[in-house]
């Protein structure tokens, strides 16, 4: 971000600096030296906190943590759910017809259910805001990897 007196000069607009008119170009196509000789300094933007976490991205400004904590819940169950529901039908034949479920794949299940249990846990223990950011963001899901039997 580039700024004049403090204040922001947005990249492609037209400015004035002492009676001389810049073009909305100029910006882009000056150099650091020509900038500073006129007063022009850049400084980084401002990092921007998650907004599923923070109202307006604002690290001050946490969400509910007990309405984090419900969205999230829900989020691993719909992802555990969906994970689950490709072998969905093993299980169903199981039941209607006594076909056995392979092995890797009723490995594959318990994991994915341990997974959600291990996750809605860890979510519901957060103690503030950021730490259930960490949690979230450390969420893990096994992978199936089998061969079709």
């Amino acid at each position: 971000m580039f700024l004049l007196n403090d204040k922001p000069l947005s990249t492609d607009v037209a400015f004035t600096v002492n009676g001389i008119q810049y073009p909305a170009n100029w910006l882009r196509l000056s150099s650091a030296a020509e900038k500073a000789a006129i007063g022009i300094t850049e400084v980084a933007d401002a990092v921007r906190e998650d907004d599923r976490f923070y109202w307006n991205g604002e690290k001050n400004n946490p969400r509910p943590l007990e309405t984090l904590k419900e969205t999230f819940v829900a989020q691993v169950k719909d992802t555990a759910n969906k994970l689950l529901a490709s072998t969905d039908w093993m299980i169903i034949r199981k039941i209607e017809r006594q076909v056995n479920v392979p092995t890797a794949i009723a490995t594959y299940r318990a994991a994915v259910i341990s997974s959600a249990e291990t996750n809605e846990t860890a979510i519901n223990e957060a103690d503030d805001v950021e730490a259930l950011q960490q949690v979230v963001y450390s969420l893990t899901w096994p992978t199936l990897e089998t061969e079709e039997e």
